[in-house]
């Protein structure tokens, strides 16, 4: 246990709990450290059949990483920034490739990093309180934490336009999205939780942790992402961002006007990188691949100043007003994105090549 991170053993559940509830349960490296520190112990411990990951309060199990500090170390040039994302990619691997089952609760609000330590997991719940998005092109990055694979995993261009737009989704659109699995009334969590760490589990802890969630599933309403699909299909279907926004102004209706306006608020660059690492993530071959992508996006895109000016106008000053450099699309050229995507030579993180082990220190 420390004081960011509540670690432990609840009958045969391994239990891990976000605990920086005054900050959304924002992710610091110290408890990126101790995700992976508890998980990789818990692979082995035949006592832990599964694992359940919540967050403290009941705001939201994670609004993502800490970008306050990412911020600071921005301005400081310390390395903690490149560090986090590192060990944070290596964690979201990890949940990914899980051999036990791995219950994520998504109560609440989740966006960024708290989708990385969620919607990789093999169980995933959310809850009528649920708000889930990806908004990192409102402050000079791009949808990370094995988003890009996430996002070009989604039916049609769902994930094209959850990643631009950073739209938020409830219960339903986020099951039809495929970034969740099931719903679960709130009120029903203490009592599935208990359930879950009381049961006495056989030969397949992933067959009877189904059965326990789907005794207390209720069902979805209708999904607006679906109803609106046809719509979002056509527009966010185009090949760049430019003809993206012209498509939508093109509709005429509230939705294409609202939508063309959220675009174009947000940063030129990181919305012309994601789309194009949404585009090649559809093409890879796994989630270590996209994770290895992402960091050289991440490293790439953290050495441009949109990502601490993004976070100075809504975070540390909080005057809403970025300036954003280049300010326009038109002046986001092939180069300046396709440069984010080349190797960084012996900095790699070498997920897919199984090279990357352990955490950086």
């Amino acid at each position: 246990m420390t004081e960011e991170l509540i670690v432990q053993q609840e009958g045969s559940a391994g239990r891990i709990t976000l605990n920086r509830p005054k900050a959304l349960n924002a992710l610091s490296l110290d408890m990126v450290h101790g995700m992976l520190a508890a998980l990789e112990a818990w692979k082995t411990d035949e006592t832990v059949r599964l694992i359940i990951v919540d967050g403290a309060g009941e705001r939201g199990l994670c609004a993502g990483g800490d970008i306050r500090a990412l911020y600071k170390s921005a301005q400081e040039e310390d390395g903690i920034a490149q560090q986090f994302w590192a060990d944070e990619y290596k964690l979201n691997a990890l949940i990914a490739n899980y051999p036990k089952p791995y219950v994520a609760i998504m109560d609440g609000i989740v966006m960024g990093g708290g989708v990385g330590v969620s919607a990789h997991g093999s169980n995933r719940i959310v809850t009528e309180r649920s708000m889930i998005a990806m908004p990192e092109t409102a402050i000079g990055l791009f949808p990370d934490v094995g988003g890009t694979w996430l996002l070009a995993n989604a039916p049609g261009e769902i994930g094209t336009f959850l990643g631009l737009t950073g739209h938020r989704v409830g219960a339903s659109d986020a099951i039809y999205a495929g970034l969740a699995d099931i719903e679960i009334s709130s009120e029903r969590l203490p009592a599935l939780i208990d359930m879950l760490a009381a049961a006495d589990y056989g030969g397949n802890a992933h067959s009877d942790v189904d059965t326990i969630l789907r005794s207390f599933t209720i069902a979805s309403g209708q999904a607006a992402l679906a109803v609106q699909r046809g719509e979002i299909d056509n527009v966010f279907s185009c090949d760049r961002v430019e003809d993206i926004v012209d498509a939508a102004k093109k509709l005429g209706t509230d939705w294409g006007d609202k939508t063309a306006k959220g675009l174009s608020e947000r940063a030129p660059h990181s919305m012309k990188v994601t789309l194009a690492a949404i585009r090649k993530a559809a093409t890879l071959s796994g989630i270590e691949e996209d994770l290895d992508m992402e960091y050289r996006l991440a490293l790439r895109m953290f050495a441009r100043g949109d990502f601490s000016e993004g976070v100075r106008a809504a975070v540390i000053d909080k005057t809403g007003d970025p300036k954003w450099n280049p300010a326009t699309l038109e002046g986001v050229s092939n180069d300046m994105v396709t440069s984010c995507f080349e190797s960084l030579g012996d900095k790699e993180l070498g997920l897919a090549a199984g090279l990357s082990t352990g955490i950086i220190r």
